[in-house]
């Protein structure tokens, strides 16, 4: 039963219980048990009057200093909104308890526990391809041609030159090319077609070849004595032989080779002219059709092997979420003189923020209540007070008849 029908239900019990005793025999008892209900049906009134006329006009007749609720209406606002901005929520109070706070370690905790989850790294691992499969990337090929540009121009053509050199000589990269190079060239010397090739220009050379005299004549005979494969075996074999003493490590030819190579390494590294040259052709490829074609396409691939990746982590949990994001919290907590800096920056930020909008919390409060009409108001003041409001006309109802009855017994004597 609600306190709403109770109260209602005692007031009209003492009315009733007053009428009823009207009409029983005169005595005592009947005495006493009038001046109660009697008393019991002013008290129900009385509180009845005085809880409706908090929030309306009773029996909807204007009396004076009823409805006080609607009628200083924007002095409670006022007293509400000045009661939480100086006493419940005031400033100081707020600041004190945002300088308290531990921001970066309470959110590293929170966070850490959503990282343990498996779905959690699935569903960042799930954002990330998502992010990568949107990536306009016709848009990234300028501007990735515009810093390889940009980086080309603005390099030291020189020092790199010198570097690079350094580099080569001291890995002896000169002497690998070198000698792949003699290898390759030895596969080729000895393949069969290569020596029936070698050997039909020869004779073809021989053949068309003009000497006079005894020369000529000893020329013209050489030549009918040899045919197409002996030319070949006899080229293909001085090759081999040619290429094995460039092959010995301690070979004369081969040493002096590599220091005539090295001497024009040299001087290509120090003539700026040869280096500017080069540096020239370079931005001009970079400026073609096909580099444009060859930088989208390369990135096309980098994008296919990041959502490989990407795929093939999130089938294995999305651990390497955790061991990254485990990763940035040890670095960050072998500095905690700057964790300590951050905490600051950031604590310092909420409590201007507070200080900044502290005033938005009586205008909220205003605003909400300005919002409401006059009935929702009733309504909800009534929803939240309203029934402790009812008990009191119970009370009132109960201590009145309690009260009328002392005072009859007083009567009696």
């Amino acid at each position: 039963m609600g306190s709403k029908n109770l109260a209602g239900i005692s007031l009209i019990v003492m009315a009733a219980g007053f009428v009823f005793c009207l009409f029983l025999p005169e005595n005592v008892w009947t005495f006493l048990l009038i001046g109660g209900f009697e008393a019991g049906l002013v008290g129900g009134l009385a509180d009845w009057f005085a809880v409706t006329a908090l929030f309306r006009h009773p029996l909807g007749i204007p009396i004076p200093h009823t409805s006080l609720l609607l009628k200083n209406k924007n002095r409670i606002v006022d007293s509400l909104v000045s009661a939480m901005e100086t006493q419940l929520l005031n400033k100081e109070s707020i600041i004190r308890q945002l300088h308290k706070l531990n921001l970066i370690h309470s959110a590293a905790r929170m966070l850490t526990g959503v990282m343990a989850r498996k779905r959690t790294r699935q569903q960042v691992l799930d954002f990330v391809a998502e992010a990568i499969a949107k990536l306009p990337l016709e848009k990234a090929v300028e501007p990735a041609r515009e810093a390889a540009a940009s980086y080309v121009r603005g390099m030291d053509a020189a020092g790199m030159a010198d570097r690079g050199l350094t580099k080569v000589l001291n890995d002896g990269y000169e002497i690998r090319l070198f000698d792949y190079a003699l290898g390759e060239a030895k596969k080729w010397v000895q393949r069969p077609e290569t020596k029936d090739t070698m050997g039909a220009m020869a004779l073809e050379q021989l053949s068309s070849a003009k000497v006079g005299g005894f020369t000529g004549f000893a020329f013209q005979a050489f030549a009918g004595m040899v045919n197409e494969d002996k030319l070949g075996s006899m080229i293909q074999s001085m090759l081999n032989s040619s290429i094995d003493s460039l092959l010995d490590p301690y070979g004369e030819q081969r040493l002096s080779i590599l220091r005539e190579v090295r001497v024009k390494l040299f001087e290509a590294a120090g003539d700026q002219e040869k280096l500017e040259y080069v540096r020239g052709q370079i931005l001009e490829i970079l400026q073609e059709e096909s580099t444009a074609i060859f930088i989208r396409e390369n990135l096309e691939k980098l994008r296919e092997f990041a959502l490989e990746k990407t795929a093939e982590e999130r089938a294995r949990g999305g651990r390497i979420v955790f061991r990254l994001y485990a990763a940035v919290l040890r670095n960050a907590a072998a500095e905690p003189e700057r964790i300590a800096a951050w905490e600051e920056k950031a604590r310092s930020r909420i409590v201007q923020l507070a200080e900044d909008n502290h005033y938005r919390i009586g205008q909220l409060v205003r605003d909400n209540v300005e919002r409401m009409d006059d009935e929702q108001l009733v309504e909800m003041l009534e929803e939240k007070i309203g029934k402790d409001l009812q008990w009191i006309r119970v009370n009132g109802a109960v201590c009145g008849f309690l009260v009328g009855i002392i005072l009859s017994i007083i009567q009696l004597f």
